[in-house]
């Protein structure tokens, strides 16, 4: 099985609230990411839903049972450490093995699970090696390895890939992607990247501050954001927003007033608006396109590009200093210093009320 259900779910140190009322379904088979900036808790949820670290309030169950108070080794869990927490005096053989052995599992057995599992991750050619002599990711191997081979009804990882370089995490990602469609177990994955969140995920549930802002289908979150938290930190680079005022309105289209520069035209029918409410427009770096100025939604000054070679980034500034960023396919001519006009995708956008940061979408 592997359904993970949280309600309620508090977790407080003193007067001190990190976890504020967490609600989460969790579908057996699911890989869930938890994404947010540093100190949002969930890297303090994953030890809760673990066992090693008692609950405040709520409950956590797994396939209808209620294990608030069941002890982390008897909660058919198993968890990768971001730092790995490999017994430096075992070979990897003993490290996959070590688990199976406190259970008393019968040696033929463990041997057969350890040839398994050490097969499907390529590490078997390790097997008699100390954790010293590996590399970073081989060690990541054989953390991984020593989860599987528990065969756990859930699989957490606690940032397991943060002490990789760029290269070998986009490696790991596709292993640990690849293992869950082999495996099918239920796995909760923390991480404060939104790149792995996206690339890895079923579903995300985003935290700020200890409350899960939304929860969703990665798609589902990058295109229909709940609110300016979310909108913000998923996707790379993030969304752009101008804040401004809802101006005349008519039943197809409605006027959006910056705080500074002209006036332009929005689709009415995708936003629960009215006039006069202040609003704060959004709108990905890769929906906006260079224009002639009398075609422009709006003037910008450049500061600064990026040529990536297959990729261009523009950062600029509006009138009244907003900071936008244009992403461009191919290289870019655009210096810094210059004035260019830009449009943006009507369809595309996003709008959200300056007061409270709630998405206005109908």
């Amino acid at each position: 099985m592997g359904q993970l259900v949280l309600k309620d779910v508090k977790k407080s140190y003193g007067s001190h609230e990190v976890i504020k009322g967490v609600d989460l379904d969790i579908e057996k088979g699911d890989f869930c990411v938890f994404v947010g900036p540093s100190g949002c808790g969930k890297s303090t949820l994953l030890r809760m839903i673990s066992g090693l670290e008692p609950i405040t309030g709520g409950t956590i169950s797994i396939d209808d049972a209620v294990v608030n108070d069941v002890p982390a080794a008897d909660r058919g869990l198993a968890m990768v450490f971001q730092s790995y927490a490999l017994y430096p005096h075992m070979s990897v053989r003993q490290n996959l093995s070590f688990g199976l052995e406190n259970i008393q599992t019968p040696k033929a057995e463990i041997a057969a699970k350890v040839d398994e599992v050490s097969k499907m991750l390529q590490i078997d050619p390790l097997l008699e090696r100390k954790p010293k002599d590996l590399s970073g990711g081989q060690r990541q191997r054989v953390a991984i390895g020593r989860a599987v081979v528990r065969e756990p009804t859930i699989f957490l990882f606690d940032e397991p890939l943060s002490n990789l370089d760029a290269e070998l995490r986009v490696d790991m990602r596709a292993e640990i992607a690849g293992l869950h469609k082999r495996l099918g177990n239920t796995m909760v994955y923390v991480t404060h990247d939104q790149v792995e969140a996206m690339t890895m995920a079923d579903k995300i549930a985003v935290l700020r501050a200890g409350v899960v802002e939304q929860f969703g289908a990665p798609l589902d979150i990058y295109n229909k954001p709940e609110n300016l938290f979310v909108a913000g930190f998923i996707g790379s680079p993030k969304m752009n927003f101008l804040e401004g005022a809802v101006g005349t309105v008519s039943a197809a289209e409605f006027e959006f007033v910056p705080t500074s520069g002209p006036p332009f035209m929005l689709d009415h029918a995708s936003f629960d608006i009215e006039a006069g409410m202040k609003v704060t427009l959004g709108f990905r770096p890769n929906h906006l396109a260079v224009v002639e100025a009398d075609k422009a939604d709006m003037t910008v000054s450049v500061r600064g590009t990026e040529q990536l070679g297959g990729e261009s980034f523009v950062y600029s500034n509006t009138p009244d200093g907003a900071a936008l960023t244009l992403h461009l396919s191919g290289q870019t001519s655009i210096e810094p210093g210059t004035e260019i006009g830009l449009s943006l995708d009507r369809a595309l956008c996003h709008l959200f009320s300056t007061q409270t940061g709630v998405s206005l979408r109908s």
